[in-house]
């Protein structure tokens, strides 16, 4: 029995390991310079007008098909549904779409998601969560460039 349990446990940190190094590349591998503010690779692909968007998608589903590969609930996996398609349906609009994509993270969001629901099925406590004042710092900071760009170019 204990063996079951500690071959459970290894197997989920081991998906968890593979989906921060994932989300890590897609979401929060670029360092905005002088700020604590990341992004990754996918608000880069999401520039490539029409395209970019899909791909990103398609490379979120890695998330989802790890959570599906543990045993993540349906309704794990229904919410990480619902960050993807937020995620790539706001990140179609020009301009703020793709900065959008930068502050929202549904790579990082949906990798915490499973996270916090593999650390319940193991009787355990996760290490982190969420930056959200970051993620609200930085969506007023795009705001307000949003607004200095209009006011200077509109």
């Amino acid at each position: 029995m204990h063996k079951a349990s500690d071959d459970k446990q290894y197997h989920y940190h081991q998906a968890l390991s593979r989906l921060e190094r994932f989300s890590y590349w897609t979401d929060s591998n670029i360092r905005v310079p002088f700020t604590r503010f990341r992004f990754g690779l996918s608000p880069l692909i999401g520039l490539i007008p029409g395209a970019g968007d899909f791909a990103g998608l398609i490379l979120s589903l890695y998330v989802l098909y790890e959570a599906r590969k543990v045993g993540a609930d349906s309704s794990v996996k229904r919410k990480m549904i619902r960050n993807m398609l937020l995620e790539f349906t706001l990140g179609l609009i020009p301009v703020v779409g793709d900065a959008f994509d930068a502050v929202f993270k549904a790579n990082t969001r949906n990798t915490e998601l499973l996270r916090r629901y593999l650390y319940s099925e193991l009787d355990e406590e996760p290490e982190r969560t969420f930056p959200w004042v970051t993620f609200i710092w930085f969506s007023l900071l795009i705001l307000l460039l949003g607004w200095l760009m209009y006011w200077l170019f509109g």
